[in-house]
């Protein structure tokens, strides 16, 4: 038994299986019982529930075959394959090695810069004593920061550059915290960075709930341990020795403090390891790159008068036309590369068919500017940003430069939060236990060691395409009240407004000096010609800044 059903403008076959015709010979009102049933179903299953994009019935989602995977079962098996592919896009691809050092450049630059900054009203601290602790621990950690590397290679600023760059291309890295002893530097903390292959499971047994990706979690979720292999295990002279692992656990038995610092995008609550950050975009960047191979190809060979010579045998008449050099990969090929203003002589019966590539293609151009801006798109980064040409008006592109400090600060907090902090605390930690640095109560009340870790990390500037427009917003923004010149100095220049203005006084005393400054000092808003020797500026209009002998 067989019908079609008409639901809309749609056609639902529904037909007997082998099942219903036993059934049906055995007992014919049960299997109309099971008919009916099955075309209600049926009736159910074509009718839209509100999404179209959930219907099964609908043609162009009919063949759209997905599954229910947890963050770990879709990511975790893929991860290595993942990983390889967007290392060698980074290595060969422009496009994607663009996007990954554009990103680096702009979140870390030479690293980001600790600017301490304690809760001074809670630790009823006096702006002098406050300040001077500040500098104090700055002062502390840029000494720490120049030996913090366990491998001695590079200081506090190039490990956050290359922990971020391996976050992006491998998808997450770990930082080790080990203590080692140096005689360059008081402190022991050091930073130990693990690329992703090195973390698996235990003898690479299978992932299970305890533990995946090399790492093993309690019942919440949060990491207990972490497996490390002793060597990369794609290194060359290791290759066919068995692997050895070390467990590190993520928190110290006895301190509590953080041995391991996993840094990694989480996009799915739950998810053991990170994905790079070109994942999205690895079949895109590996098409555009062989299409560019096979244009640049092209009109490489256009440049050449490349012809055929046809004849009646196929033979290659090697009297009448003489190679300048093997094209083959072996001796006995018989390919011939003409020179210049080489001279081919035909036998009877042949002829010369030239080759025409049509390069360059004109369409290539607009072709590789829509996948950078559906690459760009997925990255978050503007296509104009990604590929530095700007070619729009002022205001597109001072729209795209906007929108990628966007990305970029949020990737910059990310960074500060899992990697700058845990550190500059860990730090702290040891230098006030060293008495190195005074900090009372700092082990005794957790409000007061979160007191005194207070800090903010200033990178990279955003870029500005009108200097002076940028400058005059600044000054209208604090003429409101709406900023500071900490902030303002610290996002236009990168500087500290502290340290430019003890700068400024040296500069200044400097000047007078010399006498190349006046001695009367106008009054803000009032042109010189209308002072007077014996006129003192009225006690209201003095700023900050002249107070402190800044401004002339």
């Amino acid at each position: 038994m067989n019908t079609n059903l008409k639901i809309g403008e749609q056609t639902v076959a529904i037909k007997e299986n082998v099942v219903d015709r036993v059934v049906r010979y055995f007992n014919p009102i049960k299997a109309n019982l099971r008919f009916q049933a099955r075309a209600r179903a049926s009736m159910l299953s074509a009718v839209s529930t509100g999404y179209v994009g959930a219907s099964r019935s609908d043609r162009s989602m009919s063949g759209w075959q997905t599954s229910l995977g947890s963050p770990d079962s879709d990511t975790l098996n893929d991860l290595q394959t993942l990983r390889d592919r967007s290392r060698w896009l980074v290595r060969n691809s422009p496009l994607g090695a663009g996007a990954v050092n554009t990103t680096v450049t702009n979140v870390v630059g030479g690293g980001l810069k600790l600017q301490s900054r304690i809760d001074r009203k809670f630790l009823h601290l006096s702006d002098d004593r406050a300040d001077a602790w500040e500098q104090q621990v700055e002062r502390e950690f840029r000494l720490w920061g120049k030996y913090c590397d366990a491998q001695r290679v590079l200081h506090f600023g190039g490990m956050q550059e290359l922990a971020f760059r391996s976050s992006l291309e491998s998808g997450d890295v770990f930082v080790v915290l080990p203590y080692v002893a140096k005689r360059s530097s008081p402190y022991g903390l050091s930073l130990q960075l693990i690329e992703a292959d090195r973390v698996t499971n235990l003898d690479n047994k299978q992932d299970s709930r305890e533990c995946a990706g090399g790492i093993k979690r309690d019942a919440f979720g949060a990491a207990i341990e972490y497996y490390i292999q002793d060597q990369h295990p794609g290194e060359v002279y290791t290759s066919g020795a068995s692997a050895k692992w070390k467990s590190v656990r993520a928190y110290g038995d006895a301190s509590g403090r953080r041995q391991v610092l996993h840094l990694y995008k989480m996009l799915r609550p739950g998810q053991s390891r990170g994905v790079p950050f070109l994942a999205p975009v690895i079949k895109e960047l590996k098409q555009i790159s062989r299409y560019t191979d096979a244009e640049l190809m092209a009109a490489v060979i256009s440049g050449f008068l490349t012809v055929f010579v046809t004849s009646e045998s196929g033979d290659i008449p090697l009297g009448g036309m003489t190679p300048t050099e093997e094209t083959g990969s072996s001796s006995a090929d018989s390919d011939i590369k003409l020179g210049n203003g080489a001279v081919v002589g035909l036998a009877p019966g042949e002829q010369v068919t030239p080759v025409n590539p049509s390069r360059p293609n004109s369409q290539f151009d607009p072709f590789f500017m829509a996948i950078a801006r559906q690459v760009g798109l997925s990255l978050e980064i503007p296509a104009e940003v990604l590929i530095k040409h700007f070619t729009a008006s002022y205001s597109a592109a001072r729209a795209a430069l906007l929108e990628a400090w966007k990305f970029f600060l949020g990737r910059r907090h990310w960074l500060a939060d899992s990697l700058c902090q845990p550190v500059y605390e860990a730090w702290l930690e040891e230098a006030i236990a060293n008495d190195r640095i005074a900090a009372p109560g700092f082990f005794s009340d957790p409000l007061i060691r979160e007191a005194y870790c207070g800090a903010e990390w200033v990178g990279p500037t955003k870029g500005m395409i009108n200097e002076k427009d940028e400058v005059e917003a600044a000054i209208l923004r604090m003429g409101a009240r709406l900023t500071t010149l900490d902030r303002e100095t610290a996002e236009l220049t990168g500087g500290d407004w502290e340290a430019n203005v003890q700068q400024q006084q040296k500069e200044r005393r400097v000047l007078e000096q010399a006498g190349l400054l006046p001695d009367i000092k106008p009054t803000a808003g009032r042109p010189p010609s209308d002072q007077t020797d014996t006129e003192e500026p009225d006690k209201e209009d003095v700023t900050d800044q002249e107070e402190a002998g800044v401004l002339a």
